[in-house]
């Protein structure tokens, strides 16, 4: 940065400081003078747009005072019993290396309702936040995080409490978008989950033969693509004919409508020798077929088990007596994949994924509800509805909800 843009930058940002201290003597908040916050006992620096707008107003629009967001306040797998949207929650305000993102976009995930059920981490007691990922625009930061990032910069995060429509996101664990798409987002847990599992655990190489379960959903698109792309055939199962299109339209050699066909028939017909590599994620009956449609030293990557998350337990039952002597036989192996324990490839897997989607080398697809009876998602109000549309394995690609904002504000 130039001496001049320096210059400028602190002279906004102590702008900022000086309107935030008028704000908060005005609330009553700090009981110590103005002179006492710039001397000895110094404030958290914070560049916050809705007490600054003569300083740092972003094209006209202010922040409110307060927000939406939904709230776990009971542990419950069922999403709709164990949240709540509350309203007037105070908008918070970023630390010194924080940012204020305001989301214009947020992902729908199979494990929301774990999350909601606290099986993450039992430790955790409601009142809790709760969604994974977001998209959107910074529109306050702190002075430490500035150095890094702008007002009015697209960024994209995983983190919970997405589900709101402002997120505190620290500024080492934002992640810089060309623009604020829907397609980028489904990239944060969706196209990572597939790209890192498949490259630190499928050990794909050109004419092995991979089967993606759930292929058309938001990270079984992912998974059919990049084994494409590691020149495998890949067979995908599915539930309608529309699904079985879109998979054709992605690369898919094999699409296989399981509610028409039956499916452990087909691959045992086309496929007598196995397949090399299994990608699932639904678990229960479709597990079991998996473990008997497994190549001689064939590997199965579990990355969920959708089938049993609304159940008690997060389990559908499965035959599994038999797994060790059916392992065992063919010297096959099964591995779990959880996302959170591969934090050290994350940021160069997304960078790598953005930039394919940017060149049109990925489809990203997003499916933002229009098909639902009740409309497309929009708005937090419809979280709900998008989960359950989720769990009628309805959707196509990425579940996605929009967060629309007041007509006043030209973000």
């Amino acid at each position: 940065m130039s001496f001049n843009g320096q210059s400028s930058a602190l002279l906004r940002a102590w702008g900022a400081r000086w309107c935030w201290l008028q704000r908060q003597l005005q609330r009553g908040s700090l009981a110590s003078p103005v002179w006492s916050c710039l001397g000895g006992a110094r404030p958290r620096p914070i560049v916050d747009m809705s007490y600054s707008r003569h300083f740092l107003d972003f094209q006209g629009s202010s922040i409110p005072t307060s927000m939406k967001k939904l709230v776990v306040t009971k542990l419950s797998s069922n999403f709709r019993e164990a949240v709540i949207l509350r309203h007037d929650v105070p908008v918070p305000l970023p630390g010194d290396s924080d940012l204020l993102v305001r989301n214009r976009f947020v992902g729908i995930n199979a494990s929301d309702i774990n999350y909601s059920a606290g099986r993450y981490d039992t430790s955790v007691k409601p009142p809790f936040d709760v969604g994974f990922e977001g998209i959107g625009e910074v529109v306050a930061l702190g002075l430490s995080a500035s150095a890094r990032y702008t007002v009015g910069q697209p960024v994209a995060y995983m983190r919970p409490g997405a589900f709101a429509e402002y997120t505190i996101v620290p500024a080492k664990e934002a992640i810089p978008v060309p623009s604020v798409k829907p397609e980028f987002l489904t990239l944060l847990v969706s196209g990572t989950t597939a790209y890192i599992s498949l490259k630190e655990l499928g050990e794909l190489s050109e004419g092995k033969t991979v089967l993606v379960t759930a292929a058309a959903g938001g990270t079984g698109q992912y998974a059919v693509q990049l084994a494409k792309k590691a020149k495998c055939h890949v067979i995908g199962t599915c539930s309608s004919d529309e699904k079985s299109g879109f998979l054709k339209s992605i690369g898919c050699d094999h699409p296989i409508n399981y509610k028409i066909e039956n499916l452990a028939a087909v691959l045992k017909k086309d496929y007598p020798k196995g397949v090399d590599v299994v990608y699932e994620s639904v678990g229960g009956k479709m597990f079991d077929l998996a473990i008997n449609s497994l190549a001689t030293k064939g590997r199965l990557i579990i990355i969920g088990f959708i089938s049993g998350y609304q159940t008690h337990t997060g389990l559908q039952p499965s035959h599994v007596e038999m797994l060790p002597a059916k392992l065992l036989r063919k010297s096959a192996s099964i591995r779990g994949f959880f996302l959170n324990h591969y934090f050290s490839e994350y940021q160069m897997a997304m960078k790598h994924l953005i930039k394919m989607c940017e060149n049109r080398e990925l489809v990203c697809e997003v499916d933002l509800g229009d098909m639902f009876p009740e409309g497309k998602f929009t708005g937090l109000e419809s979280v709900f509805h998008a989960i359950d549309y989720m769990y009628m394995g309805k959707n196509i690609g990425k579940i996605v909800v929009e967060l629309p904002h007041s007509v006043n504000s030209k973000l």
